[in-house]
């Protein structure tokens, strides 16, 4: 179960850092980048994941925590699709960078 949860946690941090990184790289540029729909999906279900694996293994789970994580991230996963469907969706970048910061300022901190 440990290589298990070390792997799931390792693509859930690969996929806040392409969210991240897309964000914050395009938006000098005005464009939405194809990837940071996908980096968003893949941090929310890998973070689902690691949850479920952590329950049913004996590791602790700070219920509080994951609740507060999973609201922002389903709210960067939603504006990251708007941003890549929608026309002007440039203007979502800065947002959807700011609430990676903060759901990556949560996990280290509380």
């Amino acid at each position: 179960m440990d290589l298990l949860d070390s792997f799931l946690v390792l693509l859930h941090l690969l996929s806040w850092a392409l969210v991240l990184g897309l964000s914050v790289g395009f938006l000098r540029r005005r464009e939405v980048p194809k990837g940071l729909m996908h980096g968003a999906i893949g941090a929310l279900v890998t973070g689902l994941l690691i949850v479920g694996v952590r329950e049913m293994g004996d590791m602790d789970v700070n219920h509080v925590k994951v609740g507060i994580k999973l609201v922002i991230a389903a709210v960067v996963a939603f504006l990251a699709v708007r941003a890549e469907r929608r026309a002007g969706g440039e203007k979502l970048l800065a947002p959807v960078a700011g609430l990676t910061v903060l759901n990556m300022a949560i996990a280290v901190f509380i």
